[in-house]
């Protein structure tokens, strides 16, 4: 419930500049309210525009106790007016706001002009100079200054009046600055492109406060791209051109032909792309000859579809490459022993001989195949042979254990091409990685447009080896570059498939094949006299209410107990689905209050809608290349300055600054989706799998949560519902047309359902 107060501002007692973030003390219109303190004045907290003492607020927000401070006024919505009163006008104008008028100065102009002094200020000020000390020079200063800080407040009363809060209001005048009136008056659908966390009903709303009419083309437009990015969202590259003018007419409320007219307009402007492509498994009914559609691309996916589908068959296609020196005896010797003197399988030595004589390759396998072992010994002949190599993955976590496992240095793909927000990707067709092979750990993770941006780095002649386990989920980005390059039969694969004698003793492994082969996991027993305690558990819960109960107690009890393990920095909690009571959200919210409960005197900040406490896992929801933080990462909550208005997380020893108002863009992670924790491994993974969340009970996603855990794997549910993920082998389709084009676009790739 939202509660408003409205008042005086007596005096500002904190602000910082860059994120608007306000502490000041209000002397209220009405007597007795609460939380004003002995003096009759109450404490403001929030991210405001510009205010000065004197001025009249409006504001609505909710009453909060902070542990240090006492009650606060947390500020969502506030609209400024400027005093009335004499007192009120000296106290404004002296407040510093205005440069070139101090205290002296605003009580010598109200005085002299009293209640006309804010018509001077506005049309006549040249009668300034009427008040001794203020010249012609002084009265232009203080006219520019007024007009500058007047037009901060109409920006933000303006974003306030159509339902924007504080927070989002920074964010537009932060991008736009003065333009923000402008901007957001001609074409509020701008803010939907350029702004984080301004969706297309909020700049609709807006659009329709300002009168615009709902069969605007600016409206119909911004409609359709919409539902291009939702799809996006959902993974794929295109939209099959019927269901995207469905979804478009549904989101507008508007006839077909307005669809298909602001789609026609957006193709002329070159802002989406048509082309004839293979019917996927996701093409509508009646959409056309039944093995074509016409696809709707946002033209950037199309560039970086049709684009990295030309640059990897170049690759491919590149004979002789940089590694066609490498002498003979060394590729007939693949033959060494690997770890723990357990001689390479004959598909390891394959993989690493068509690693080093293919441009274009890719190593697939499931857990305990011994990837990692064939990385190691095609790194030793690169190494004999005086080759130079890169290793990467797409997320930070994946680079540091790929850099673990082999020994070698290793980058995510953004550090590795130099990407900076300012100026694009350092490494590109015109200045390409100076090396001889590069090998992508965890490529299922690869989406296409950093496919794009990481092929165009390549110069003809380098070498590229894709590794990864293509019977994990999918990218969180558009595209299945992984299974789409397999599927298209454009280069070698090369699948280990038998399980080492190490792994082998693993039942987190051995059942992760068990379930991709279509296999019920086994749970043995536990045997006292074994000395050892299995990896793999089930605790039975028929609904997902039971299963939440014995996470909570598994993760702060159970398993700290039983296998020494930290809570709060071993184990991780993962759930298909974000909604119900064995959800993502309703996890983190047990789990915090269990872990890391409020605490008298410790700080704590509500923010939209979360509540942060210093030791909070936290993760990262966006990629922000400012901070160098991306999508999926995960750290730690270290501070919470009140004061300064920041969050301080820490990512792997790296301390990151948060200002409030990019709050959004965290979340809580004691719980995280199974598809956010994609190139994550954790010592120990609990896992609710309940019937409630059979729209997700896929053998895909199961195998994935599965492959996540190091040391412990528990499972909270019922068999019945492990049953329907192992027999679910429907993978949810993605439109993509990357593995036609790498088969040429002549025919259909050859298993366009490959798995």
């Amino acid at each position: 419930m939202t509660d408003t107060l409205s008042g005086t501002v007596e005096r500002i007692t904190y602000r910082n500049p860059e994120n608007g973030y306000t502490v000041l003390r209000l002397e209220p219109d009405q007597a007795l309210v609460p939380g004003t303190s002995r003096d009759g004045l109450a404490t403001v907290v929030g991210s405001l525009p510009e205010i000065a003492p004197g001025e009249h607020l409006a504001l609505e927000g909710r009453w909060t106790t902070h542990s240090q401070y006492g009650t606060q006024f947390a500020v969502e919505v506030c609209k400024p007016s400027v005093p009335v009163t004499p007192q009120g006008l000296k106290r404004y104008l002296g407040s510093g706001l205005i440069e070139g008028i101090g205290p002296q100065f605003a009580e010598r102009i109200v005085d002299h002009f009293g209640e006309e002094t804010l018509e001077v200020l506005e049309s006549q000020p040249e009668r300034l100079t009427d008040i001794p000390g203020i010249g012609p020079k002084r009265s232009r200063g203080i006219q520019q200054a007024w007009y500058e800080q007047r037009g901060v407040k109409e920006i933000m009363l303006f974003l306030h009046e159509h339902g924007i809060s504080t927070h989002l209001a920074v964010k537009i005048y932060q991008t736009y600055g003065e333009d923000a009136l402008a901007v957001v008056r001609q074409n509020p659908y701008q803010l939907e492109e350029d702004i984080y966390g301004v969706g297309f009903k909020t700049a609709d709303r807006i659009a329709r406060d300002l009168g615009l009419p709902a069969d605007h083309p600016s409206r119909i437009e911004a409609g359709v791209i919409y539902a291009l990015e939702e799809d996006l969202g959902e993974g794929h590259v295109y939209s099959p051109r019927g269901s995207l003018l469905e979804n478009a007419v549904e989101l507008l409320d508007c006839p077909p032909e307005l669809a298909e007219a602001g789609l026609a307009r957006l193709v002329e402007e070159d802002r989406a792309r048509l082309d004839q492509v293979p019917a996927p498994g996701c093409a509508p009914e009646g959409s056309g000859a039944p093995d074509q559609i016409e696809a709707v691309y946002l033209t950037p996916f199309y560039h970086a579809e049709t684009g990295t589908a030309a640059l990897l068959r170049e690759l491919a296609g590149t004979i002789p490459s940089r590694l066609s020196d490498i002498p003979p005896a060394f590729l007939d010797e693949l033959h060494p022993p690997g770890e723990d003197g357990v001689a390479l399988s004959e598909d390891q030595k394959a993989a690493a001989h068509t690693a080093l004589t293919h441009p274009v390759s890719v190593l697939t396998g499931g857990p305990g195949t011994g990837k990692t072992t064939c990385l190691r010994y095609l790194i030793s002949i690169l190494e004999g042979n005086g080759k130079d190599f890169a290793l990467a993955s797409p997320t930070g976590r994946a680079a540091k254990h790929l850099s673990t496992a082999t020994g070698k240095p290793a980058s995510t793909v953004h550090r590795l091409l130099g990407y900076s927000p300012q100026e694009g990707f350092k490494h590109n067709r015109e200045n390409p990685l100076e090396i001889d092979i590069l090998i992508v750990d965890e490529a299922s993770m690869l989406d296409l447009p950093l496919t794009y941006n990481l092929v165009k780095a390549l110069a003809p002649g380098t070498h590229l080896l894709l590794v990864g386990d293509v019977d994990q989920l999918p990218s969180v980005g558009p595209g299945n570059v992984l299974h789409d390059v397999i599927a298209s039969g454009a280069a070698p694969v090369t699948r280990l498939r038998s399980i080492f004698r190490q792994a082998a003793g693993s039942e987190i492994i051995t059942n992760a094949h068990r379930i991709n082969q279509g296999e019920m996991p086994v749970f043995p027993a536990r045997d006292p006299d074994a000395g050892t305690q299995p990896d793999f558990y089930l605790f039975p819960a028929e609904d997902a209410a039971a299963a939440a109960d014995w996470i909570v107690d598994l993760v702060s009890v159970r398993i700290p107990a039983q296998f020494g393990l930290d809570a709060q920095e071993d184990i991780q909690v993962l759930a298909p689905l974000y909604r119900g009571p064995a959800g993502v959200d309703a996890l983190n919210e047990r789990l915090q209050a269990e872990l890391n409960p409020s605490r008298k005197g410790a700080p704590e900040k509500t923010l939209f809608g979360t509540t942060y406490r210093p030791g909070d896992r936290v993760m990262q929801l966006e990629n922000d290349y400012d901070k160098q933080v991306f999508n999926g990462d995960i750290g730690r909550l270290r501070a919470i300055e009140e004061r300064g208005g920041t969050l301080t997380v820490d990512f792997d020893g790296r301390a990151v600054e948060y200002e409030w108002s990019e709050a959004d863009t965290l979340t809580l992670a004691y719980a995280v989706s199974v598809h956010k924790a994609q190139g994550a491994e954790f010592p120990a993974v609990v896992l609710p799998v309940v019937t409630q969340h059979y729209i997700m009970l896929r053998r895909n996603l199961l195998y994935t949560a599965v492959t996540r855990a190091q040391k412990l794997c528990v499972l909270a549910g019922s068999r019945r519902a492990l049953a329907i993920a192992v027999k679910n082998n429907q993978e949810a389709h993605r439109c993509s047309a990357l593995d036609w084009r790498l088969a040429g676009e002549t025919e259909t790739a050859r298993d366009r359902s490959f798995s």
